[in-house]
């Protein structure tokens, strides 16, 4: 009979092996890929161009701002309106979320595309007009939403629904023992996706539609710093005030005000809507039954390979350097390090990484680093890192040490992360699929990935391209999702509400 073998060094099956595993596994295939990633560096003069950049910021031009407070109202009227159309539509489907397989599969679809590529495609109809930057809103976050509240709803407690007398009817029962108990979780969730609907808002920018991010990207385009950076803080000073300008006291003031910054209104000729939806977004092989034609169709699509491979291997670098990021920076806003003042500089570093889109700050990095997936990479991990590292430091403040003496290090290793790293692993899973998302648009900015070539179909009005592509990435997201759903820890202390 053998004598048993001592086990190794990560075998068994306790919590804390299994992170660890995971963590290992997925820092292991980032670093076995990583040769395969283009990080070359082409810009001339990258750190005088830093300089310059960090001058612009520091020393920003006021005066050069052309109507800024249009800008800003136009991306505070998308954001308000666009979340409020999403939850107008979601909330409906919420409650049949868990009973219907098209509706899960629907809003899965939906989330799964980008705003700004739901953007792109509304342009072709509505044009460069209020209606396109709201339906990019609303139609992904009506999938978000209803996915979010439904969740919000079954976790609420039935005790006081089954309390009510028999004969009371099921819209009785939701209304006035199910709803009051999840109000709260509901509106917090809201609160936060409006914050995120303001960067979107911004994003759109990029695109063409006139909100703040359109002259941040002129701006930063054309090198004129001083602007740029003029323009960035009036962008974090409208995220840090949102407490006060959109307290639910004003909101419905600020919604009707809104209103009148929205148009004009686009004409949408009904015929040309019809046929854009029913012929020029599919392929005419396949809309004239000819099968052979749709083989030959098929074949003119670029080459997906190499697309779908550099936007899993971009998300994979993304995820890693965002919880390597995370595990670093968390401790600089936590009241268990520092003193107040390295700790307000600490939170007020992490509120600027994660309050900048990721597209944003890649196209900064293009700037400085020239085209490559390096600045994509630094972009994602900077923002998530910094998100899941603002959330974790809120956790660890919420913990009491039980070993006074520590040095700063013990204590980060031996104490408090042990504790907060299954949620923080946790939110990293969650956050996973957000940055395949991320990783597809950041195409745009010429990195090889399906974004790229969405974005090129786009130019060349081939949409019928453009949306089997888009088809494409969603797929791809959803698969990711589960997969990162499938492997997530299960021990969750923390919630991300921006991540779903």
């Amino acid at each position: 009979m053998a004598e048993p073998t001592a086990p190794g060094m990560l075998r068994g099956d306790s919590p804390g092996l299994r992170l660890a595993r995971r963590s290992l596994v997925l820092v292991a295939l980032c670093a076995v890929l990583l040769p395969f990633a283009d990080l070359s560096v082409v810009a001339h003069d990258p750190w005088a161009e830093l300089g310059r950049m960090a001058t612009g910021l520091a020393l920003p031009h006021w005066g050069e701002l052309s109507s800024p407070l249009q800008a800003i109202g136009l991306t505070v009227s998308v954001a308000l309106w666009g979340t409020l159309l999403g939850v107008l539509l979601g909330f409906p489907l919420a409650l049949v979320f868990f009973r219907s397989r098209l509706v899960r599969t629907g809003c899965a679809f939906v989330r799964a595309i980008h705003e700004l590529f739901w953007a792109l495609l509304f342009l072709q109809v509505f044009g460069f007009s209020a209606v396109t930057a709201l339906a990019a809103l609303a139609v992904p976050y009506a999938g978000i939403f209803a996915k979010v509240y439904a969740e919000i709803l079954e976790q609420t407690p039935r005790d006081a629904a089954d309390s009510l007398p028999p004969g009371v009817g099921r819209l009785s029962r939701f209304v006035y023992a199910e709803l009051p108990l999840a109000w709260e979780r509901l509106a917090a969730y809201t609160r936060y996706r409006f914050e995120c609907s303001l960067r979107a808002s911004v994003l759109l920018g990029f695109v063409g539609l006139p909100t703040l991010g359109f002259h941040l990207e002129s701006a930063f385009r054309e090198g004129h710093y001083h602007q740029a950076g003029a323009l960035l803080w009036l962008f974090y000073l409208l995220i840090g005030t949102i407490g006060v300008w959109g307290h639910r006291r004003l909101l419905p003031l600020l919604a009707f005000a809104s209103l009148f910054l929205l148009g004009p209104w686009p004409h949408v000729d009904g015929d040309l809507l019809w046929r854009f939806l029913s012929h020029d977004l599919w392929p005419a092989p396949l809309l004239n039954g000819d099968w052979a034609g749709l083989i030959a169709w098929l074949g003119d699509i670029p080459d997906l390979g190499p697309a779908i491979g550099n936007t899993l291997l971009l998300g994979l670098m993304g995820t890693v350097g965002a919880l390597v990021i995370a595990l670093l920076l968390w401790p600089l806003a936590s009241r268990h390090f520092g003193n107040p003042a390295t700790r307000l500089g600490g939170r007020a570093l992490l509120v600027g990484l994660r309050s900048t889109p990721e597209l944003m700050l890649a196209f900064i990095f293009l700037l400085l680093l020239g085209p490559s997936m390096l600045p994509a990479w630094l972009a994602l991990a900077l923002h998530n890192g910094a998100l899941i590292a603002f959330l974790a430091a809120r956790h660890a403040d919420s913990l009491e040490p039980g070993m006074p003496g520590l040095s700063a290090s013990g204590r980060y290793a031996y104490e408090l992360l042990p504790r907060l790293y299954p949620g923080l692993l946790a939110l990293v899973f969650y956050r996973a699929e957000v940055i395949i998302r991320e990783t597809a648009l950041l195409g745009m900015l010429g990195v090889a990935t399906l974004g790229f070539h969405i974005d090129s179909s786009f130019q060349y009005l081939m949409f019928d391209q453009a949306f089997f592509l888009l088809l494409v990435t969603a797929g791809l997201n959803i698969a990711v999702d589960a997969l990162a759903r499938r492997y997530r820890p299960r021990e969750v202390v923390m919630d991300d509400p921006c991540s779903r």
